[in-house]
């Protein structure tokens, strides 16, 4: 005799269809639970295998494996047989259906995976008659669903996880400026994404915990009309390479939703320079985070190569790299990208940035700092050097000739620095910070002497450590630029400092040009 007794709202019994059809409502999807309420229906034992013979959900029941074999590979749908005094019926539940075979637009990690065959299989003491049969067959169909459910569950998580792989890809191909090969991966997975030669970043900042949910609405909130990506190196950031400009609009309202949550964005630069566009989202929030809209714009203030004539700018740095210039064009593409990153963040940063190890960024950034014939660790050098790399960079976005840029030694540091411009700028610049009473401008001198060493620089000036810090980071507010995270605004401090006299300009050991960092 079977169950299937429960008593439905007024007091009749509830058919066994209707207990059973109700295991498929959302709240009550559950391998388990179908298998308990059919053992109890039937009134024997249960279990149900997966496509290796192992027990998915039940009672581990000693069965006949060349039969479980036969079920699971299609040479047959059902089985019953006596087996001692327990009596066996084994019915499958799903179909096994070959796998789709990757191909070069389908990848692997897209490919969805095989439909999971399982056996279901029921013993009880006494023989299965027509109901209790028929409630078993009609069991393994709900499984059959369940199962596929959960399939697509996992296959729908596979496939997001190899979209954000794809997604950061892209974005570490335009973070080395390698246009060209990110625009061929988007264009298999969202056409027209980067169908343009310019795009702003936009830097999304929450708590750890709350970025799946931020990236997400960010994704909606674009429209599918931007690349979002997960930061690999901040948990709690989120990217946003927006081409279109309504992009601003949709991640302000994210925004405004949620407490604790902000947006830095950047001017419209062009691809080559994302990792650029990318410092200035995260300069702007430094803003974001004391203003009530929770959310600034990178700001277009003067900065300093902008003062500076163009073709002896450019000069310069054609000068300063070409040791650089006997490698071969991806090797030095590599090494130029790479240290540009390594400069503007951290090397643990650029690391998860590029998706490489932070020692491939350090070995990268020490043969750059070899063939340059010159020490890193020295903040005016890192200054000069960014700014080398950087103008080099916006005049390959420009597209001249390098060859134009002029011969070997014919310009130098000093030349640049000594314009009446950049003086000017310097010195207004640096001004600002006599409005507080602490001296900061003497504090932050000694500290960018000392390679932003607060301990050393407190023993120059006879201060505590703390001191140095606590000066600096008054500093930040006064000239709204970043000094204690490595980056443009730091470097443009230091090269205001080198502008002004404050602080004499690095030697570089270039043998073409031994005199051309000798600021006179």
């Amino acid at each position: 005799m079977t169950g299937g007794t429960e008593h439905g709202p007024h007091g009749s019994p509830r058919p066994w269809t209707e207990e059973l059809l109700g295991h498929l409502r959302p709240t009550a999807r559950d391998l388990s639970k179908v298998i308990d309420w059919l053992a109890t229906t039937v009134r024997g034992e249960v279990a149900l295998l997966d496509g290796t013979g192992r027990t998915l959900a039940g009672e581990d029941l000693p069965l006949d494996g060349t039969l479980v074999a036969d079920l699971l590979a299609g040479r047959i749908s059902s089985a019953a047989l006596q087996d001692g005094a327990r009596h066996v019926r084994l019915v499958v539940a799903g179909r096994p259906q070959p796998a789709a075979a990757p191909t070069a637009l389908t990848p692997t990690a897209l490919t969805p995976a095989p439909t999971t065959v399982a056996v279901l299989a029921v013993a009880r003491p006494v023989p299965f008659d027509r109901h209790s049969a028929e409630i078993v067959t009609h069991t393994a169909g709900v499984l059959e669903l369940l199962l596929r459910e959960r399939e697509l569950t996992v296959a729908a998580a596979r496939l997001k996880r190899a979209a954000a792989d794809l997604r950061l890809a892209i974005l570490q191909l335009l973070m080395v400026e390698d246009t060209v090969s990110a625009r061929r991966v988007a264009a298999g997975l969202w056409p027209g994404l980067l169908d343009t030669d310019a795009a702003c970043v936009y830097v999304v900042e929450s708590r750890a915990d709350l970025r799946d949910h931020l990236a997400e609405q960010a994704a909606a909130a674009t429209e599918g009309q931007a690349l979002v990506v997960r930061c690999p190196a901040v948990d709690g950031h989120v990217i946003v390479v927006a081409p279109g400009t309504a992009a601003a609009d949709g991640l302000r309202a994210v925004v405004a939703r949620h407490p604790g949550v902000f947006l830095g964005g950047s001017t419209r630069q062009s691809l080559a320079r994302t990792a650029a566009a990318y410092g200035q989202a995260i300069s702007a929030l430094a803003v974001a985070r004391v203003r009530p809209d929770k959310a600034a714009v990178y700001a277009e203030r003067t900065h300093p190569e902008r003062l500076m004539d163009p073709a002896a700018l450019a000069a310069w740095a054609a000068c300063l790299l070409r040791p650089l210039d006997v490698l071969p064009h991806h090797t030095r593409a590599e090494l130029l990208a790479t240290t540009r990153l390594g400069l503007e963040f951290t090397a643990v940063s650029a690391a998860k940035v590029l998706g490489v190890s932070r020692n491939t960024v350090r070995a990268r950034m020490d043969r750059v700092e070899t063939m340059l014939r010159t020490d890193f660790s020295d903040l005016r050098v890192r200054a000069a050097v960014h700014l080398a790399l950087n103008t080099e960079a916006a005049a390959a976005c420009a597209g001249p000739d390098r060859a134009a840029y002029g011969t070997p030694g014919a310009v130098r540091l000093g030349d640049l620095l000594d314009g009446a411009a950049v003086r000017f700028w310097a010195h207004g610049l640096l001004e600002s910070l006599a409005a507080d009473g602490r001296n900061l401008r003497r504090t932050l001198r000694a500290w960018i002497a000392a390679d932003g060493n607060a301990e050393r620089a407190a023993q120059d000036l006879g201060v505590h450590p703390q001191t140095v810090r606590e000066h600096v980071r008054g500093a930040e507010p006064v000239l709204e630029r970043q000094l204690l995270a490595s980056g443009s605004d730091l470097y443009e401090v230091v090269v205001a400092h080198l502008a002004a006299g404050d602080l004499d300009a690095p030697d570089f050991g270039n043998p073409d040009q031994p005199d051309s960092f000798v600021h006179e």
